[in-house]
């Protein structure tokens, strides 16, 4: 009965490693295109929902490099933005992918908690959570 005992918790704890939402580097080329922030958590539990979104962030990597872009959405499908972008490197630490950011003013960083096709979230060094879904623009000019 004790070898039986044993057996279940390895089977336990495979369960719990196969389940888990790792990101693999593979997966980060899922982070290419346009998200709208759907909601941000604060520490303390604080949420708050963005349904409309005047901006959107356009991330785009490669080779674990990349930038992000604020971008307004058009009603004929296109986009206007700026020439400002926000560059960062992709860094592996602890098992866990984070976004490095480096402006002439600032440095910060932010984990990658979830990352799906259409969904991702991360946290920043201050414990906010911002979970983004994947922006699907609304022409209404034909």
């Amino acid at each position: 009965m004790k070898n039986c005992k044993g057996l279940w918790a390895v089977v336990f704890v495979l369960c719990l490693s196969a389940c888990s939402n790792s990101i693999s580097e593979d997966d980060l080329e899922k982070l290419n295109g346009y998200w709208e922030i759907r909601e941000v958590q604060t520490p303390d539990g604080t949420v708050k929902q963005y349904n409309v979104n005047t901006t959107v962030d356009y991330f785009e990597i490669k080779e674990l490099e990349g930038f992000r872009k604020k971008m307004q959405p058009k009603f004929d499908g296109t986009y206007e933005t700026s020439d400002d972008a926000e560059k960062f490197l992709i860094v592996e630490e602890d098992g866990m992918f984070w976004l490095h950011y480096k402006s002439g003013l600032s440095e910060w960083k932010e984990k990658i908690i979830e990352l799906k096709k259409a969904t991702f979230s991360v946290e920043n060094e201050e414990g906010i959570q911002y979970e983004y879904s994947r922006f699907e623009p609304i022409s209404i000019i034909e």
